[in-house]
């Protein structure tokens, strides 16, 4: 191999190379001169990991020319020996070996990020990922994964940087001082089946009337609320939706709360609401507190209801339990300050303490976009006190807190733990179940908002999985795949998820349904655009399109349906699935008719005089000629004549010309049976 060609190799300049290859113990001249085969794997060991220029200044000690030729090549081998280990140190001084300093990398990251990172050039790290298989531009999304083999390859080492949240979270915990902690108010979660009573009873507590403001007296959103008991102390409750579709939102509920109330109605019993919010506050870890409610109706059977939570394993204390059980009426107000009491002393048990001096965090309970206030999220505090004017991150979105309203819609200046408020300054609407926390100062909380909406980028990303050209071909040959694609507003960001989640409860293997938008607010024209170019249908719940986007809806025939009720939105989607499903087909005969003669004619051709034996035939049905229990010939009727007039159809009983389309072989005794093919619609 020459010098130039090996130089270029290297990407250093062929005088270095001379001189590099003259201290190794070879003459060499120009860079056209050839390299001795021993030496080319010396070279390239040494700049196998950085093209490093040697020290030009090594003093070589030549032996005399009296020495025998052992001696020389000893001493060659020797001085080789020496400049390799000279070049390997000045490459770990000076190149971005294994052995310099490990660099904190945040998953994921773009191409152009990681190279500045990694002090690589964008072109080069694009070369090696190539190498690597991987086909990336410098705004390409890098997995853990991928970062570390990149690195692995450049001789780089990384490792991965943790979560800014968990490490503010674990800071906020070490910094907080046990002795610091207060007794705070419990925070208390009405569960139950639907329409057993919760909002009503919650009323009662409050002395208000939200029952009434819901579509049906069905409670559809998550509320939390604030009950002052005089001289007893503060309680709040979050009163969560009854209906099987809202299971994640009672999720959410039982996450966050202290103690959990099971609202079951005396005339009902045990229903499969209430068996899924018992596993709710079970998997919580909560204290369950049961209120046997409408126990003033004459049907009420409070023993019955005893009997079934016992079955739960929630043995009241009347029966020798630990559960505790109270009567109550949210309609006269019986046994509600007995309830109370029971909630402040299962929390006095529970010894609940915060510290209200810290930086607050706590959990969004729901979001939702108001015309007048922007973004607003009703969060509940669990450590610290939330005043206005802080900084707070929650999600992917950030802002300074502007105005703090209670459940009232009044203006506080602070919420302390277990206290919930309505949050007024965020920059977008939090999807419920999001953490939020508050941080030093905007260029942090904006930071980490802009790391999460990478990994929030990276997670649809991988979720969606792009049509090959084989899923292509089986779908065509099959045709059984149906979806049905949905757009889906709403007023709160709960409702959304909630939806989602039932609608593809909803899905069968025939038929899939698929939101492929989500969002909070009225529905505008955007919503409307997308939906026409992906063919969709737009599902608004408890929110109208404005006037454009009516226009925009009229004019690309857009179909957009509204809701207030989960249960009406579930079965018109269900109907529209089965509309797109391919219907079957089925046979329905309608008649049998014997052939008795033949009459022959040069115009028409065999004319058979038939008998109806059994139904009718109709001049349009199909028909099938049946010759000794074998069918040969199926088709339509040329002609049906009664006497010598053309006739729609010819009943039991009566007899009829017949000539058959296409077919000219009839004889005596055949049977020619009428029959229609009538669509069934698929039911999922």
């Amino acid at each position: 191999m020459r010098v130039h060609e090996l130089a270029k190799e290297f990407g250093i300049s062929s005088k270095e190379l001379i001189s590099q290859i003259r201290n190794l113990g070879q003459e060499v001249k120009t860079h056209m001169s050839v390299i001795n085969d021993d030496l080319v794997p010396l070279l390239r060991k040494v700049h196998g990991h950085a093209a490093t220029p040697a020290s030009s200044n090594v003093q070589e000690t030549h032996a005399s020319e009296e020495s025998g030729q052992s001696v020389r090549q000893e001493h060659k081998s020797t001085k080789q020996a020496a400049v390799v280990d000279e070049l390997e140190e000045d490459d770990d001084l000076e190149g971005p070996g294994e052995n310099s300093a490990v660099i904190k990398i945040r998953f994921p990251i773009t191409v152009g990020n990681l190279a500045a990172k990694l002090k690589q050039t964008i072109p080069q790290l694009i070369k090696t990922l190539m190498g690597m298989g991987v086909f990336a531009n410098v705004n390409q999304l890098l997995n853990e994964e991928i970062g570390f083999k990149a690195a692995q390859v450049l001789g780089i080492a990384i490792e991965k940087e943790g979560d800014e949240v968990e490490k503010l979270i674990a800071e906020h915990k070490k910094s907080e001082n046990t002795a610091e902690f207060k007794l705070r108010p419990p925070v208390v979660t009405m569960m139950g089946h639907v329409d057993h009573g919760k909002t009503s009873l919650l009323d009662a507590i409050r002395s208000t009337n939200v029952a009434k403001g819901e579509k049906g007296q069905i409670t559809q959103h998550m509320g939390a609320y604030g009950v002052d008991i005089p001289g007893k102390g503060h309680v709040t409750f979050l009163d969560t939706p009854g209906h099987e579709a809202f299971t994640a939102m009672r999720a959410r509920g039982a996450n966050v709360t202290d103690v959990v109330v099971l609202v079951v109605a005396a005339d009902d019993g045990v229903m499969p609401q209430t068996v899924e919010a018992i596993d709710h506050a079970r998997e919580a870890g909560c204290p369950i507190v049961v209120a046997v409610n409408k126990s003033d109706l004459p049907a009420a059977d409070p023993q019955k209801v005893m009997m079934q939570l016992q079955k739960m394993d929630l043995t009241p204390e009347e029966w020798g339990g630990k559960t505790i059980c109270r009567k109550v009426s949210a309609k006269t107000g019986k046994g509600i300050d007995e309830l109370l009491e029971m909630l402040l002393l299962e929390a006095e048990v529970l010894e609940l303490k915060a510290n209200p001096d810290c930086p607050a965090r706590g959990v969004v309970i729901e979001g939702h976009l108001s015309r007048g206030s922007g973004p607003v999220a009703t969060v509940i505090v669990q450590q610290g006190t939330l005043k206005v004017g802080d900084m707070i991150l929650c999600g992917t979105f950030t802002g300074k807190v502007r105005a703090l309203r209670n459940h009232l819609g009044k203006q506080i200046q602070h919420a302390a733990p277990a206290y919930s408020a309505e949050v007024m300054g965020l920059n977008g609407v939090p999807e419920a179940g999001e953490t939020f926390l508050v941080v030093e100062d905007e260029k942090t909380a904006r930071n980490i908002a802009g790391q999460r909406i990478l990994e929030k980028r990276e997670r649809e990303m991988n979720a969606h999985r792009h049509l090959s050209l084989e899923d292509l071909y089986h779908r065509i040959s099959d045709g059984n795949l149906k979806e049905l694609k949905l757009i889906i507003k709403a007023d709160v960001q709960g409702s959304v998820e909630a939806l989602d989640q039932a609608l593809e409860r909803v899905s069968s293997d025939k038929c899939v349904v698929r939101m492929i938008h989500g969002g909070v607010g009225g529905i505008n024209e955007s919503d409307v655009m997308l939906a026409a170019a992906s063919d969709a249908i737009i599902l608004g719940f408890h929110v109208k399109a404005d006037s454009k986007a009516q226009a925009v809806a009229e004019r690309e025939c857009v179909d957009i349906r509204y809701y207030h009720i989960i249960y009406e939105a579930i079965d018109d989607v269900k109907k529209a699935m089965e509309g797109l499903l391919e219907p079957t087909y089925k046979e329905v005969g309608e008649g049998r008719v014997e052939v008795r003669r033949i009459f022959k004619s040069s115009k028409v051709g065999n004319i058979a005089g038939c008998m109806v034996l059994k139904g009718k035939i109709s001049r349009q049905g199909s028909i099938r000629l049946v010759r000794d229990n074998v069918v040969l010939y199926e088709g339509k009727l040329g002609a049906l004549k009664r006497f010598k007039d053309d006739v729609r159809e010819v009943a039991e009983g009566y007899e009829c010309g017949i000539s058959i389309d296409g077919f000219n072989d009839i004889q005596e005794s055949d049977i020619i049976e009428s029959y229609r093919i009538e669509k069934i619609a698929q039911k999922l």
